[in-house]
C-alpha cells in the first residue's frame, strides 16, 4: 500500500463512511489518517470506529492515524419568539443576560464572558457571518449594537467576536470528557478547536500525559496574531479555513494559509490544509476546477497532509473525493516545479546533532541521487526532522512502536513501519536495506541513506547517518 505521492490525506468519517467496508474503500482511495468529528460523534462511539479501523489497519499491515477533533467552545444565541426575527440594517439590536424570549429588538446572549470583554467598536458575526452587529454601548449585562448586515436571526444561532479575545477555555468540559476517552480509546493525534494562545494547549497535554500527539487548529485572529509561539507549544497545526474565514475576511484567508504554512515548516512542525476543499464532491462525483486548483495549491506549497470534511463524512461519493485528492496530489508531484516551490521554504534548524544530521542527510542525497532515507526512530522526532526538509528522497520510517508509526502517517512522505529495534549496527544497516528493497524503495545495488541514534532505544540521541549499498535479496550492505 504504498501512496504514490507525498502529502497525506485525512479523510473525515460519519454517515456516509460508517462501515468497515467503506473506511477500507477509502484506505484504499489514499486516505492515510481519519478523523473522528467529536462534534457530531457520540463518546461511546470512539471505541467502535477506532476498533474498525484497527481492524482495516490489520488487514492491509499498514499503520493508520486517527485524529480526534475536539469540537470546542460553542458561543450561541439564546431563543427568539417563534423561533426567529427579523432585524434591519441600521437599527439598534440588543444582546443581554435576560432570558426571555427574543425578538426584533433584542435577544439573550448566554455568554457573560463575551458580555463583560467586548469593547465599542467590536464587531459580532452570527450565524456564520451572515448577520454582522458592531457594538456601540456596553452597560451591565447587555450590549447594545448597530445592525450592519440584517436579516433573519434564528435561536441558537452561532456567535463570533473576531475582535475580541475571551476568557474562555479552548477545553471545555464536553471537549475534556470526550478527550479522556480518545486517550483511552487510543487515538493518535488530538486536534484542538478555537486555540487563542499557546497556553490553551497546556490542559490537552496534562490530561492525554503524552500519550498522544496534539494539534492546534488555527481558526480565530487571535490564534494567528500568536502563531510562532502557537507553533512551538503544539506537535502540528491544522489551517481551519472554515470558521477562519467567518472570524476574518475570506479574502484574506489564502494569505493567512500561506504564511501558516511557512511557519510551520520554518519550525518544523507539520501543517494541515482543511474544509471546503473539495466541496461539491458531496453531491457530484468531479469536483470544480477552482476547488482542483485550490488541493494542488495545498500541495506545491508542501502541506503535509490535505483533509477532506463533509465530502467523505456525508457526501454521495466518499471513496471518489479521497481518490480525487490522492490523484491531484500525485499530479502535483511530478511536477518540476513542485521541487522549485517546495524547496523556497528556508527552514530553522536548531544547533543540535539531530537537525544537523537531518540537513546533512538532505543535502547527501541531492549530491548523491540518493532514492531512499531510512530513519530509525523511538519516538518520531527523528523522523520529523528528516521530513521537513522536503527531500526529493523517500523517506522509509522504521520504530519500534506501532503508536510512533501510526502518528507518523500524517507526516510528509513517510512511509513508517513497524519492526523491532536494531541490535547493533550491523543489524540496522542490513535490515534496513532488506526492508527497503522489500517495501519497494529500493533496487538491488542501489544506495541508500541511513539515519539512527545510538545507543539504540533511547529517545532524541539521532547522531549517525550511514550510506549503505543493497547488495543482494537478504540485504546485506557495504558502505
Amino acid at each position: 500500500m504504498r501512496r504514490s505521492h507525498r502529502a497525506k490525506i485525512i479523510a473525515t468519517l460519519g454517515p456516509a463512511s460508517d462501515n468497515r467496508a467503506m473506511i477500507a474503500r477509502l484506505f484504499e482511495a489514499g486516505a492515510d489518517v481519519f478523523r473522528l468529528n467529536m462534534s457530531h460523534l457520540p463518546r461511546e462511539k470512539i471505541q467502535e470506529k477506532i476498533d474498525i479501523i484497527r481492524s482495516v489497519e490489520a488487514e492491509y499491515g499498514r499503520p493508520i492515524a486517527v485524529l480526534a477533533d475536539l469540537q470546542g467552545p460553542k458561543l450561541r444565541l439564546g431563543e427568539f419568539a417563534g423561533d426567529h426575527a427579523v432585524i434591519e440594517a441600521g437599527k439598534p439590536f440588543i444582546l443581554d443576560s435576560d432570558p426571555a424570549p427574543g425578538d426584533a429588538t433584542r435577544v439573550y446572549l448566554p455568554h457573560p464572558e463575551i458580555l463583560s470583554s467586548v469593547e465599542p467598536g467590536h464587531t459580532l458575526l452570527i450565524d456564520d457571518g451572515k448577520l454582522r452587529l458592531v457594538v456601540e454601548k456596553m452597560t451591565r449585562g447587555s450590549l447594545t449594537t448597530r445592525v450592519v448586515v440584517g436579516g433573519t436571526i434564528s435561536s441558537r444561532k452561532g456567535v463570533s467576536v473576531p475582535d475580541t479575545t475571551l476568557p474562555l477555555k479552548a477545553l471545555t468540559d464536553k471537549d475534556a470528557a470526550d478527550l479522556r476517552a480518545a486517550v483511552a480509546a487510543g487515538v493518535d493525534w488530538v486536534a484542538l478547536s478555537f486555540v487563542q494562545r499557546p497556553q490553551d494547549l497546556e490542559e490537552v497535554r496534562r490530561i492525554s500525559r503524552g500519550k498522544v500527539w496534539v494539534l492546534a487548529k488555527i481558526e480565530k485572529p487571535q490564534a494567528v496574531s500568536a502563531l510562532d509561539d502557537i507553533i512551538r507549544a503544539s506537535d502540528a497545526l491544522m489551517v481551519a479555513r472554515g470558521d477562519l474565514g467567518v472570524e476574518m475576511p475570506p479574502e484574506s484567508v489564502p494569505g493567512i494559509q500561506k504564511r501558516i504554512v511557512r511557519a510551520a515548516r520554518n519550525l518544523g512542525k507539520p501543517v494541515v490544509i482543511a474544509t471546503q476543499m473539495l466541496e461539491s464532491m458531496i453531491t457530484a462525483p468531479i469536483p470544480t476546477r477552482a476547488e482542483v486548483s485550490d488541493v494542488a495549491t495545498a500541495v506545491y506549497d508542501g502541506a503535509d497532509a490535505i483533509m477532506l470534511s463533509a465530502e467523505s463524512a456525508a457526501g454521495q461519493y466518499p471513496a471518489e473525493a479521497v481518490a480525487t485528492m490522492s490523484r491531484i496530489a500525485a499530479e502535483v508531484e511530478r511536477d518540476e516545479l513542485y521541487w522549485t516551490m517546495v524547496g523556497l521554504v528556508e527552514n530553522r534548524p536548531e544547533h543540535t546533532p539531530a537537525d544537523a544530521i537531518a540537513v546533512g542527510v538532505h543535502r547527501m542525497c541531492d549530491a548523491l541521487k540518493v532514492k531512499t532515507i531510512v530513519a530509525w526512530s523511538d519516538s518520531g522526532q527523528t523522523v520529523l526532522r528528516v521530513a521537513r526538509e522536503r527531500s526529493n528522497a523517500n523517506i522509509l520510517a522504521m520504530t519500534p512502536h506501532i503508536e510512533t508509526a501510526r502518528r507518523l502517517a500524517l507526516i510528509w512522505g513517510v512511509h513508517a513501519l513497524q519492526t523491532k529495534d536494531a541490535g547493533g549496527v550491523d543489524d540496522m544497516v542490513c535490515r534496513a536495506c532488506r526492508t527497503a528493497l522489500e517495501e519497494n524503495f529500493a533496487g538491488l545495488n542501489d544506495t541508500i541513506a541511513i539515519v539512527a541514534g545510538i545507543p539504540f532505544g533511547k529517545s532524541g540521541s539521532t547522531n549517525m547517518v550511514r550510506l549503505a549499498r543493497v547488495c543482494d535479496e537478504q540485504g546485506a550492505a557495504a558502505c
